[in-house]
């Protein structure tokens, strides 16, 4: 919540420069993250009247003094915005003036880009509002950067590292200085270099507040590229696989929300997707989405046993007391009757798609894969869906976690699914198996040798006897297989890692340790029974299940461990692989 208020207080600021009534053009990727930080009330407040996305031609007539830009510093965005000033009316009056807002930084390339164009001298405040990492939970944070992972492992570009960086930074300055930083992989590596550096640099960094956090751990997401490829099968993370969770906010099939009516039938049905916000501050969803999605039906059914019960108890006040008391917890009864209702009519809808035949198909092979059964050869499954024509990310999925779980594929085998993929999808997709391959995740088997087993057994991430309903590990996430990077934070908490050192070698990336001295004074001393609070930084994005797993790690009785989580991207293997392809466009003749 400090970070939001910091946030919030960096965002009235600028809008103050802007003396007079305002109107924000709006890049439309940064609208969701913005919605995090601030409500249409605050900008209300400092004379916010209109708001337009941004997209070419001319501006929206708008009778205000300002017009404000916020955008990405993206060069085809720069496009944008130069049409739109110079389609701009000069001859009315009275003039509007341009701002913009550049979203986490500044950017040298666009300032140089609008100059060029001829722009840069209509916008009198060009400034930076580094929203880096945004607070989607009390426990989460994320910086909302859907193409870090492209950037780091494809084009060497590390802008959202130096981001991370900046916003690690921050958040020491609210929180106090992290003593302990260890890391695994290149990007975990840079990042920690340049936190070192910044604190090298700003001596005045310095702060004197007690630390909130014992450790920082960075986790590259290529230490652990089989996790997102796997379905997730907690309820959160079943709710992202099917219908995509968007900065907290989910679109559902409207025809379960539709309000029962007797003796209609179904005439006016909805037709706009239903759309509802997730997060912990909904009592039942807090306490089910990071169930497995097997416990979550028996957990609705006895919440609608004390809702009726709580109900019923209307018939039972006699005095005017116990009458008042009834009303006054009105409002909570029918918002609990609401939220339960709302997530009754999501699990049917997920059950439906996880009691179908192929749900059960595609995790079984997914489940042999990890478990390590038939790895080295091509999958029958899978040729099937590509001569059935499924779609296309599933087949990639699919292929990729095959030959993860194998330290990649036999030439032989990569080369039969390239041929089936190219010969059914299309030759345009070469430059996605390009890509895939360029980050590791369909790759031939170069080392000759595969390690997977090893690492499987040394780090116990295959568990045969799995309890979904009442869990005594972090495996229940998959059903079987314990989230990689998870296991690896919690062997961090304890023996260490100098217990794994072995596997750790077999992991791509190196792994390192960072101290952060202390000023005298705000070393902690740890009260008995009091926990140890570990930052996870996920570089390259991170997945609703391993968040579940970190979480149930945090609640253990004897765990002495708790978890906050930061991100570049919240991801799911559909979106992650999505974030990899690339289309080629035939050339125009």
């Amino acid at each position: 919540s400090l970070l939001r208020e910091a946030g919030r207080r960096e965002l009235r600021e600028f809008l103050d420069k802007c003396a007079g009534s305002k109107a924000i053009v709006w890049d439309e990727y940064l609208t969701g993250p913005f919605g995090l930080i601030a409500q249409y009330s605050l900008l209300k407040e400092h004379e916010v009247e209109k708001m337009f996305t941004l997209k070419p031609g001319r501006l929206p007539q708008a009778d205000v003094k300002n017009v404000i830009f916020f955008v990405r510093p993206k060069l085809e965005l720069m496009d944008i915005i130069t049409d739109n000033v110079l389609r701009e009316d000069r001859g009315r009056s009275p003039q509007r003036d341009f701002h913009i807002l550049f979203v986490p930084r500044r950017s040298l390339l666009c300032e140089q880009w609008l100059k060029e164009q001829g722009v840069l001298g209509s916008f009198i405040h060009r400034e930076q509002y580094s929203l880096d990492l945004i607070p989607f939970d009390g426990d989460l944070l994320s910086m909302e950067s859907e193409s870090a992972f492209k950037e780091c492992y494809l084009e060497s570009d590390q802008t959202s590292l130096y981001h991370a960086a900046k916003g690690l930074m921050t958040l020491q300055a609210l929180y106090g200085t992290i003593p302990q930083i260890f890391g695994k992989g290149e990007c975990a590596r840079h990042v920690a270099n340049m936190m070192i550096r910044m604190k090298r640099e700003f001596p005045g960094s310095q702060n004197s507040i007690f630390p909130v956090f014992d450790t920082l751990l960075l986790l590259d997401r290529n230490v652990d590229l089989l996790t997102p490829l796997a379905t997730q099968l907690t309820y959160e993370g079943l709710i992202d696989e099917i219908y995509g969770i968007q900065n907290t906010y989910v679109k559902l099939p409207p025809e379960k929300f539709a309000p029962k009516k007797q003796g209609e039938g179904g005439k006016d049905l909805p037709t706009e997707p239903k759309k509802l916000q997730l997060n912990s501050a909904e009592e039942l969803y807090a306490e089910i989405r990071d169930k497995n999605f097997n416990a979550v039906g028996s957990v609705l059914s006895k919440k609608a046993k004390i809702i009726s019960a709580a109900f019923e108890e209307r018939h039972h006040a006699k005095t005017v007391g116990e009458i008042k008391q009834f009303v006054s917890q009105l409002p909570h009864m029918q918002a609990a009757r609401s939220s339960l209702a709302n997530h009754t009519s999501i699990a049917e809808l997920i059950k439906d798609i996880t009691t179908s035949e192929d749900f059960f198909d595609n995790l079984t092979v997914e489940q042999e894969f990890m478990s390590g059964i038939d790895t080295d050869k091509v999958n029958n499954y899978i040729e099937d869906c590509i001569a059935q024509k499924h779609p296309l990310i599933k087949i990639l999925r699919l292929v990729c976690l095959q030959s993860v779980c194998n330290s990649g594929l036999k030439q032989k085998v990569l080369d039969h699914y390239k041929r089936e993929i190219l010969q059914t999808y299309g030759y345009e997709h070469i430059l996605t198996l390009n890509n895939l391959e360029k980050a590791g995740l369909l790759k031939p088997q170069t080392s000759g040798r595969n390690n997977y087993p090893t690492i499987r057994k040394t780090l116990r991430l295959w568990m045969d006897d799995v309890n979904e309903q009442n869990p005594n590990d972090i495996s229940y996430v998959y059903s079987g297989y314990a989230p990689l990077s998870v296991r690896l934070a919690q062997l961090l908490a304890r023996p260490g890692w100098r217990s794994i050192e072995e596997v750790l070698k077999m992991l791509p990336g190196p792994h390192f340790e960072e101290r952060q001295q202390l000023p005298t004074g705000l070393q902690k001393k740890r009260q008995h029974g009091e926990n140890r609070v570990t930052l996870v930084f996920f570089l390259g994005g991170v997945t609703y299940a391993e968040i579940a797993a970190l979480r149930f790690l945090s609640q253990m009785e004897d765990g002495g461990t708790e978890y906050v989580i930061a991100t570049t991207k919240l991801i799911n293997g559909t979106s992650w692989i999505k974030s990899l392809m690339e289309k080629l466009e035939p050339a125009p003749f």
